[in-house]
This record gives C-alpha cells, structure tokens and sequence, in this order.
C-alpha cells in the first residue's frame, strides 16, 4: 500500500469530491469544469478546486479542448476537461498483494495450458455468485455490484465501462477476457437469465470485453470477436 493509494483514497472521503468523481467516472468521456458543477450542484469555481484536487490524487486526468467545437481565431481559449485516471489504486490494511498473486496465477494456467479448466472454474463460480442473488434480482444491479459500471448502448445491450480484472487483462487478454466471458455467462445461468440474454465477446477501447444483449433463438450463446492483436 502506498501513500499514493491512501492520497487516493483520502480525496474520496469529501462528499463534494466523490460525487464529482463519481460523476466524471460515469460519463465514459471528457467532462468540463462547467458540467461537472452543474452536475453537482455547485459553483463552478468550487467544482474547479475539486477537480484539481482530484487530478492531484490521480484519480483524474485532465486535458484542454475548445468547448465551442471550432477552430481559429474567434474560437476562444481551450477549457480544462476531466476523464477518469487509467491508474489503479489498491487499499489493504494490512498490506495484501492480491493483483500480484492473479498475475502469477494467470501465468501459471497459460504455462500449463489450463485455459479451459479456467473457464470452467470460472463460470462456476458466477454461477454460485448468480444464484446468491434474490430471486428477480436486477442484471444491472447486479453487474454494478461486482464493478462493471454498466451502461445502456446504441442497440439495448448492456455494455461495461469498467473492467474489474483491468490489470491482468493487460498482461494475458486472451486468458482473461475469455475467463470474464465466462464468469458472466455463469452469472447469467445462477440469475436465471441465460435463456433470455446472452454474455458475448464485444470489446471497445477503454472498455469491459464483455457486453450482454438479448438472448439469440435457440439459446444464450456466446459468439466471440475478441482479436489478441
């Protein structure tokens, strides 16, 4: 654990601050001073010092574009805009190293050609997580508990902006995102879902690999266009 991680986790502890952290993280794209404190309900100059704040603590990255949309004279000066920092922070009192322990086990199941056994513990196990749920409970409920900061898309799927498993995904995608699939479609089966919507492989830059849409005739089916390049 380090004092980046508990600066981190100090800059939440204001309500103000989170809620704009919160806010920013939801939208999936760059968000202006200006829109975060109308989001908030705030001045702009406090919703400012927060932000900035954030950014220190490196729970936000932030950029500068023209909010007029044009370009050259007589297009103003560019604005401060905010996104959500790629960075990871991790929290353990004691100090755990869970994240190490994954890479070496998700390097471990690649050496000895494990990747189906993975899968199917992995879907097991979303089974088990499905099935604890109440009886009728939300698939978005759901998926916002276990971290996936689901989203409605374009077509009425669900998509995830965030990846829980981002760290090792990185390091073995294929692995990973094939056991995620897994687990999801696991989740589906122990909610009772798996006849009505399917868990496919449809990554986005930024994004979960992992979307949910109607189930196809005939069953919940995974089809796959994860590419390792």
């Amino acid at each position: 654990m380090s004092a980046e991680d508990l600066g981190a986790l100090g800059a939440l502890q204001d309500p103000v601050r989170r809620a704009l952290y919160e806010y920013v993280s939801a939208q999936g794209r760059e968000v202006s001073r200006g829109e975060a404190a109308e989001a908030a309900g705030i001045q702009r100059t406090l919703a400012a010092f927060h932000l900035d704040r954030l950014v220190e603590a490196g729970l936000l990255e932030v950029g500068s574009r023209r909010l007029t949309g044009r370009s050259g004279p007589g297009s103003g000066r560019p604005a401060k805009v905010y996104r959500r920092a790629s960075a990871e922070h991790q929290v353990s009192v004691p100090p755990r190293d869970y994240r190490m322990l994954a890479l070496l086990l998700a390097e471990a199941v690649e050496l000895l050609g494990a990747e189906e056994p993975a899968e199917t513990a992995a879907r097991r196990a979303g089974e088990r997580l499905g099935a604890a749920e109440p009886p009728g409970a939300d698939l978005t409920a759901v998926l916002t508990d276990r971290g996936y900061e689901p989203y409605p898309g374009e077509d009425g799927e669900i998509r995830l902006r965030n990846c829980p498993f981002h760290v090792a995904a990185e390091r073995h995608p294929v692995l990973v995102c094939s056991v995620n699939l897994a687990l999801c479609q696991g989740l589906l089966k122990g909610l009772g879902r798996d006849g009505s919507v399917a868990a496919t492989m449809d990554p986005r830059p930024g994004e979960c690999c992992v979307a949910f849409a109607e189930a196809p005739p005939g069953g919940g089916a995974a089809s796959s266009k994860y590419n390792e390049d």
